[in-house]
């Protein structure tokens, strides 16, 4: 059939040509831009799992920077803390050496004196210049804070606590054991020794953490002066005495399973007692039962004490002494109960924390189980110590703990207590640096590695197959310009049919 006014073989190949245009305008676009999918038109459901995949990456790669950016913070407290501990080190010697009193004049302590409180003034001086973008580090800036604390609660320390934003948390601790000195019972019968003879010795060991003593008695010393002989070396040995009816109470200084009594008879000298272990419900009372007498004690009797027994918000607290430590994800703090509250049984509210905190959001997702709070103490003179000994300030000129006239055995024990917290906080940011923020950073990384392979799987372009596609387009688009010629010029031949 032969037409003229519709070349139906015309409008086939316009319609094949328009496709490969289509087509070859695809690829060229695929090529230019490098993706697979520029619009929503090319892969409805790739586009939506490619965007949420590209959200990720946005998120990965923030968390990522957050991360970084936590370890440069820890990194600027470090550095004070640092400095802080070579400062501490130099107060340890200059407190030892002044401690040597025949040997050092007067001048010469005070001179001591004088560099102790330059020490003492650039400690504080670090703690509060030391800072991020103009925040303090050290100061308590990210300290937490707290609430309503107990009078049962000595001490506390807190190292990490997630809330949420306006958020508290309330403490409670439930003491189930009590805490309980090392301690044993010399009876003797009478307020005075009384042995077989005036020649005759009533001599026995004591011994504890710190160190032994060997003490001799003779016929007729009271109860009271051998109390102040044992108390005059309390210091070597970690043993303290008193009287108690007619005997005496042996205890250790301080409370826990790490603290131990034992006493030793070398002579008995013929004294009339025994030794009793102390009742588990009142330390100053002996136990009737077990006693050993004193002719009969071949080898040293001990005793040893015990940590208080504690939960902390449903947690089992581990425990030295009086104090007692959780550390768990939510919450990482120990506590030091006064004697009265780590031996009565007994639920406390220690406290309730309201806020502070340095907190960190390391993770892809802005929620609690993504962020990590780490508390950075004040680190001020009047804050490194303890409430039993004292704190570093004491050491300052004029101060009950000063190198010239003050109580240097104190001093020590202070310089000890802030050297053993610096360098802990110090381990614990160290801590950390290395297992938080190092691990979060590597993890975010696989993380970041595996999401961004697969949203180019989905999105860009393969450039192999794409130029294969180009190549067949660029062929059919020729090809189909050269049939569409040759439709236009088919009507042509009517022409013949007039001629």
């Amino acid at each position: 059939m032969s037409r003229i006014n519709t070349n139906v073989s015309s409008l086939i190949a316009q319609r094949i040509l328009g496709q490969q245009n289509s087509d070859l305008t695809k690829s060229l676009e695929r090529l230019s831009t490098g993706l697979g999918i520029n619009r929503g038109a090319d892969d409805p459901a790739g586009l939506i799992a490619s965007e949420n995949l590209r959200s990720e990456e946005a998120a990965l790669t923030a968390a990522i920077g957050n991360a970084e950016r936590a370890d440069q913070v820890i990194n600027i407290a470090e550095g004070g803390l640092q400095e802080i501990n070579s400062l501490l080190i130099e107060l340890q010697g200059l407190v030892g050496e002044s401690a040597n009193d025949a040997g050092l004049s007067q001048a010469e302590k005070e001179a001591n004196q004088l560099q102790i409180d330059s020490i003492l003034q650039t400690i504080d001086r670090i703690s509060s210049s030391t800072s991020f973008q103009g925040i303090k580090l050290l100061n308590g800036t990210y300290d937490f804070t707290i609430s309503g604390q107990a009078t049962t609660i000595a001490d506390f320390q807190i190292n990490a606590a997630k809330l949420e934003t306006g958020d508290s948390r309330t403490v409670n601790v439930l003491v189930t054991a009590s805490a309980q000195h090392a301690g044993l019972f010399l009876s003797a019968g009478a307020a005075a020794l009384d042995l077989t003879a005036a020649t005759s010795s009533f001599t026995f060991e004591v011994a504890g953490t710190l160190g032994s003593r060997e003490f001799s008695f003779a016929s007729g010393t009271t109860l009271a002066s051998v109390v102040s002989a044992v108390n005059t070396f309390t210091s070597v040995t970690g043993v303290s005495a008193a009287t108690s009816g007619t005997g005496i109470v042996l205890k250790s200084t301080g409370f826990g399973s790490r603290q131990f009594v034992s006493v030793d008879i070398a002579n008995d000298g013929g004294q009339a007692g025994a030794i009793h272990a102390l009742s588990s419900n009142d330390e100053d009372v002996a136990r009737t039962a077990g006693a050993t007498a004193y002719s009969a004690v071949t080898n040293a009797i001990r005793d040893e004490g015990q940590d208080v027994n504690a939960i902390i918000n449903g947690i089992a607290a581990t425990s030295d002494g009086k104090v007692a430590q959780i550390n768990t994800d939510f919450l990482d703090l120990e506590v030091e109960l006064t004697t009265a509250g780590a031996q009565s049984a007994a639920a406390i509210t220690a406290f309730t924390i309201t806020g502070g905190g340095a907190k960190f959001n390391l993770g892809p997702n802005v929620d609690i189980s993504n962020q990590v709070s780490i508390g950075i103490s004040n680190v001020a003179t009047r804050n490194l110590g303890t409430v039993t000994d004292g704190f570093l300030d004491d050491l300052g000129n004029g101060a009950s703990a000063n190198v010239v006239d003050g109580n240097i055995e104190n001093a020590q024990k202070i310089v000890n207590n802030a050297i053993s917290q610096v360098s802990t906080l110090r381990g614990r940011l160290g801590a950390f640096q290395s297992n938080v923020i190092g691990a979060t950073i590597r993890s975010l990384g696989v993380a970041l590695e595996n999401t961004s392979a697969a949203e180019s799987v989905i999105r860009d372009t393969d450039f192999a197959s794409e130029t294969a596609n180009l190549t067949r387009s660029q062929i059919l688009v020729n090809a189909a310009t050269n049939v569409l010629a040759l439709a236009n010029q088919q009507p042509q031949s009517v022409l013949g049919l007039l001629g």
